[in-house]
């Protein structure tokens, strides 16, 4: 497999349904679309597209993230003693230990590429 390439991915509309978050946190529960793409010989690394309805709902991801925000706004609530709230739009790029736990408002649909390992 060579060079793939989602053109214009802030807009793509290739996303398929992913059902709703699993631990919702308000009424309707934040809807999901996605689109998985490989990365052949990196077993354990998944990557794509996501995009969230509005909402909040508990982080449950145990893998560390890179994520690229593409559309969107919202506010991430860490767990972690002290952590303060963190903000983030369109543009944005975030980075996430392994085991970040928190609370994910989103307020504007939000689109992102992400790599988790």
């Amino acid at each position: 497999m060579g060079i793939q390439i989602i053109r214009q991915s802030a807009t793509a509309p290739d996303l398929q349904d992913h059902g709703t978050v699993a631990v919702p946190l308000s009424a309707p529960a934040c809807a999901l679309r996605g689109l998985d793409v490989a990365i052949p010989q990196r077993p354990g690394t998944e990557t794509g597209l996501w995009e969230c309805s509005p909402g909040r709902f508990q982080r449950q991801v145990a893998s560390g993230e890179v994520m690229h925000i593409l559309a969107g706004a919202g506010c991430f609530l860490p767990e972690a003693a002290g952590a303060e709230p963190v903000e983030f739009r369109a543009g944005d790029t975030l980075f996430f230990p392994p085991d970040t736990r928190g609370v994910w408002e989103i307020r504007e649909a939000v689109r992102k590429l992400y790599v988790m390992v």
